[in-house]
């Protein structure tokens, strides 16, 4: 299993949907209509966004692999 990234193309914001989309094999949009969703539920949501905006990693382009 691969550590999860936040792609460079196919970002709106941070990255984080689209990383946990590619992690789990759905769509982009399809993650982040899941998020917004559950932003009407009670609970950390947002904060866990901005977490994991901080934590991730963001993914390294060719010639940063290259190296």
């Amino acid at each position: 299993m691969s550590a999860i990234a936040r792609p460079r193309e196919g970002r709106m914001i941070g990255g984080v949907c689209a990383a946990l989309a590619r992690r789990f094999g759905t769509s982009a949009n399809t993650m982040r209509v899941i998020f917004l969703a559950s932003c009407l539920l009670p609970g950390p949501q947002f904060l866990l966004y901005l977490a994991l905006w901080a934590f991730l990693p963001s993914q390294k382009s060719a010639a940063e692999t290259a190296w």
